[in-house]
């Protein structure tokens, strides 16, 4: 019991602080997508945004769970490590990409669309 119970402990933190920042960059995504787009293409920009949401993580999860499966054909978990590794480093380089594509200042708002 107490080697699940550590389990636990070495994992839980660590998918907390995940969902919370994956939270925010879905938000702030879609957010600043929305922002850069006039106002008649927000629909085409949502859907964008939200179908690399998805293909995203599609890839992401194919990509760790194929690096973690490769330390069950050596007999050891130690793939687990190396998954989570592989996953820092693509959160780390997705955000410095994500920064880097942040504009810069306050957006123009354009008032929604207008009814007569």
């Amino acid at each position: 019991m107490s080697q699940v119970g550590s389990v636990y402990g070495a994992f839980l933190p660590g998918l907390v602080i995940a969902s919370l920042g994956i939270g925010a960059v879905f938000v702030t995504a879609t957010t600043t997508a929305l922002a850069m787009v006039e106002h008649r293409e927000a629909g085409l920009a949502s859907g964008v945004v939200n179908t690399f949401h998805e293909v995203g993580g599609s890839i992401g999860v194919a990509v760790v769970s194929t690096v973690a499966a490769s330390g069950f054909e050596r007999g050891s978990p130690g793939g687990f490590g190396d998954a989570f590794t592989v996953w820092s480093v693509a959160a780390a380089a997705g955000a410095v990409v994500a920064l880097g594509l942040v504009p810069r200042g306050k957006p123009q708002s354009t008032g929604g669309p207008h009814v007569h």
